[in-house]
């Protein structure tokens, strides 16, 4: 759970200083609708992010989040490693587990064969080869995904791409452009076309009202409470894989 008060502290300390004390990263983010301090431990990054009232000192912001000390070093305690694409690591593929093989004398281009995902080429490039030849998957997968559910909800996105957002799995912009995680590749296929669903709903509805939600449950079908529910469990180890911190 995240740290979070009403109490303003100050300090007479200076911020650098006080950025300096912490074990981890921090990010601040004064936010105009925040009536109190709220603190976060991004495990992905690896990074706290302190969010505050816009007209609050940040250095008063920085004072109270070093007195959630015990609190910050429970969820470094308790954060797990990255998973980098080594060979040799198992990593999740649409769900099921495979094997990073790599053979210098096998082709670039990495395939998956027998519950191993192989390539080949110089081995200090392995990361870079695997990363392209997944986001290239996902998207592939992912575009075939929204192209069913556009039909189904008759409307047209005007395009779709993957990225990488530190905290958000999809999105929709009022052009109709879905832009979607390319990690969503590790997770099993009932996850991943949930968040797809979820954005071509958006497509029709852009706010998270009842209409929208009815439609997202017409899209996707039974299980649509499971699968958003997994994503919350496994989504933290999605966010790991392919980093080395």
């Amino acid at each position: 759970m995240p740290a979070n008060s009403n109490i303003m502290w100050s300090s007479g300390r200076s911020e650098a200083a006080l950025m300096a004390q912490f074990p981890a990263p921090i990010e601040i983010r004064p936010m105009k609708s925040a009536k109190r301090l709220r603190l976060r431990f991004d495990e992905a990054s690896g990074s706290l992010r302190l969010t505050c009232p816009a007209r609050m000192s940040r250095r008063a912001a920085l004072a109270w989040a070093l007195d959630q000390r015990d609190w910050i070093e429970a969820q470094l305690s308790r954060a797990s490693p990255a998973e980098p694409f080594d060979a040799g690591a198992i990593i999740p593929l649409d769900g099921q587990d495979v094997r990073i093989v790599w053979d210098r004398a096998a082709p670039r281009t990495p395939e998956i064969r027998a519950g191993e995902l192989r390539v080949g080429g110089p081995e200090a490039g392995i990361e870079r080869r695997l990363e392209l030849f997944l986001k290239r998957r996902a998207l592939e997968r992912m575009s075939d995904d929204v192209a069913e559910y556009a039909a189904a909800a008759e409307v047209a996105p005007s395009g779709v791409s993957v990225g990488d957002a530190g905290s958000r799995w999809g999105s929709c912009s009022s052009a109709g452009r879905i832009r979607l995680s390319w990690r969503l590749i590790f997770a099993p296929p009932e996850v991943r076309r949930y968040v797809v669903a979820h954005e071509v709903a958006h497509l029709r509805h852009l706010d998270h009202g009842a209409h929208f939600k009815a439609l997202e449950a017409k899209l996707y079908g039974p299980g649509l409470a499971e699968a958003k529910a997994m994503l919350r469990r496994i989504g933290p180890r999605l966010r790991r894989i392919g980093r080395r911190r």
